[in-house]
């Protein structure tokens, strides 16, 4: 798959393959975006880990899925959110309250909404997973 943003690609990539039940799935190219919205999945018990390979080219990431995903994406636009505005955005992406998680870009680098909510720090919704 290519397209002009590898993360909504391995959005797709992972959300597709938690669909069919696959119990692994390689995600390129690899970013350094991708791997931390990768971390902050595994972080919150969504997958069971991920390992970079290189392949010569960008690289890749062999994802390995629990079909613990419900679904998840990436968000178009890039949504600015304040450390007290994130409510109204899992409103918006997320099924329920508490129920799943925002990922978030901030100035701390990024994380789930959880932490940047905890952290005080606001900033863009990347993606989004339940």
């Amino acid at each position: 798959m290519t397209g002009a943003d590898p993360l909504s690609n391995a959005m797709s990539a992972v959300d597709n393959a938690e669909g069919v039940g696959k119990l692994t799935q390689t995600v390129s190219p690899a970013s350094n975006e991708v791997g931390s919205v990768l971390e902050v999945f595994y972080d919150r018990g969504y997958i069971d880990g991920f390992e970079f390979v290189d392949d010569g080219k960008a690289g890749q990431f062999e994802v390995e899925l629990k079909g613990a995903i419900n679904e998840c994406g990436s968000v178009k636009p890039r949504y600015t959110a304040g450390a007290d505005e994130f409510e109204k955005w899992e409103k918006r992406f997320l099924p329920a309250r508490d129920y799943g998680t925002l990922v978030v870009t901030t100035s701390h680098g990024i994380m789930s909404h959880y932490e940047a909510r905890e952290a005080g720090v606001g900033g863009q919704v990347i993606a989004y997973v339940y």
